[in-house]
Order: structure tokens, then C-alpha cells, then sequence
């Protein structure tokens, strides 16, 4: 295998959808409060940590906050399901092409480093016709907290699960925030930014990807971010 090729999935592959309205109703549903939701940065951060964040910020302590996690996510998900029937995501441009170029090689494997939970992040693609199945290993909010974690559990994965072998390959992260290059540089990945969420060109330039794309619209232009020489 040349390439593990492991995407982020909001302002990545997909935009739209009603995620924070979602979310916003179960942290009500099940705290009370949702904290300084409308001013709070979601970007590149997992649904755990963003929980925490807006709870600790509304003085709930660690151990109120861990202690209605599992309800939380049983809210969020039920309210996901149901909305993104009228509010479904959307692929990015770009984003079909590519990835109908990349099943049919046998020298990539694909995956999902985000900070979704699994189910979540299953249901948003699902909306978007993309079915999970496409990305076999992954990791995600739901295996752990911090996203800097989450890509050596999707290389463990790929390795038990596909014979990934970072002798013969190399681990890519693809995403649209600066968080997502850090995670990948943790764990010696190569790193793609792409520009189609809310962080600029030029401050995903700062934080110093490997590539850089404005969008991934340009295949020829993708492919060569993606696996140089590839």
C-alpha cells in the first residue's frame, strides 16, 4: 500500500447540515445549558472536548460534565438522525471525483481521522449518498478526546486491518483546520490542508502543511498533494 489516506470530514469532504443545531438541543436536553455555544471555535476538535469546553466555561465540574456524556451523545445522535432528513450534508466540490478515483486503486487505502463520533460521522456521510463503507479503518471522537490521539489509533487499525505497513507506505492526514496538521506532524504523517472550511488560505499556510489546496476541485492538482510522484 502507498498511501493510508486519512480524511477529516466537516469543511473537508462535506459542509452544511444540521450538526450544531443538533448538538445545541442535546447539551439543553441533558445539562441544561449549552455554554457559549454561539461564540465557541468547533473547528478541528472533537465532539467531547467541545462539550467540555462550553460546560466548563458555564462552571459545570469534570465530574458533572463526565457523568452525562453517554446521555449527551444518545441525545445528539437521535436529534442528527432526524434532522438531517430535511438538512442533509453536502459534498464539497471535488469531492465525489476524487474519491471515486481512489477506490479504484489498489495501492491507497482510505480512512477518516475526525473528531466525530463514529456514528456520527456515519450519519453525515450517509446524508451526503457516501457510504462509510468507502473508508474501512478509522478513528474518531469516540475513541478519544484528543484529536492528536486519534491518527495513531487509525494507523493501528490499517495495519491490523489492511496490512498497512509504514515501511512500504505513508500515513496522510487531509484536513481544513490547523489542528489537523498538528495531529498528523504528531504522529509523522504527511499533512494536506484544504481551504474549504472556515480557516483561511493563508492561516492554514502558517501552520505549515505538507501541501496546501485551495479546495480539492483540481484532481491532477490533488492526487500530487495527496502521494507526490503518485
Amino acid at each position: 500500500m502507498r498511501a493510508l489516506l486519512l480524511f477529516d470530514i466537516d469543511g473537508t469532504l462535506l459542509t452544511g447540515g444540521p450538526a450544531k443545531v443538533a448538538f445545541h438541543r442535546a447539551m439543553l436536553t441533558v445539562y441544561g445549558s449549552a455554554g457559549p455555544i454561539d461564540t465557541h471555535s468547533f473547528g478541528g476538535k472533537t465532539d467531547p472536548q467541545i462539550a467540555r469546553e462550553l460546560l466548563l466555561a458555564d462552571g459545570f465540574t469534570t465530574d458533572a460534565i463526565d457523568a452525562g456524556l453517554p446521555d449527551l451523545f444518545d441525545q445528539y445522535l437521535a436529534e442528527l438522525e432526524r434532522n438531517l432528513i430535511q438538512l442533509p450534508m453536502v459534498t464539497l466540490p471535488g469531492v465525489a471525483e476524487l474519491l471515486n478515483h481512489l477506490v479504484g486503486r489498489d495501492d491507497v487505502g482510505l480512512g477518516l481521522v475526525t473528531g466525530n463520533v463514529q456514528r456520527g460521522a456515519h450519519l453525515k456521510l450517509e446524508s451526503a449518498a457516501i457510504p462509510p463503507a468507502l473508508f474501512p479503518v478509522g478513528a474518531f471522537g469516540s475513541d478519544h478526546e484528543e484529536r492528536n490521539e486519534l491518527p495513531g489509533v487509525a494507523i493501528e487499525r490499517a495495519a491490523e486491518s489492511m496490512g498497512f505497513d509504514r515501511t512500504q507506505g505513508v500515513p496522510v492526514i487531509i484536513g481544513d483546520t490547523p489542528k489537523d496538521v498538528e495531529c498528523g506532524r504528531v504522529h509523522g504523517a504527511r499533512t494536506v490542508a484544504v481551504a474549504t472550511g472556515k480557516v483561511s488560505l493563508d492561516r492554514l499556510r502558517q501552520s505549515q502543511p505538507d501541501a496546501l489546496l485551495e479546495s480539492l476541485e483540481d484532481l491532477e492538482r490533488t492526487m500530487e498533494a495527496l502521494i507526490p510522484g503518485g
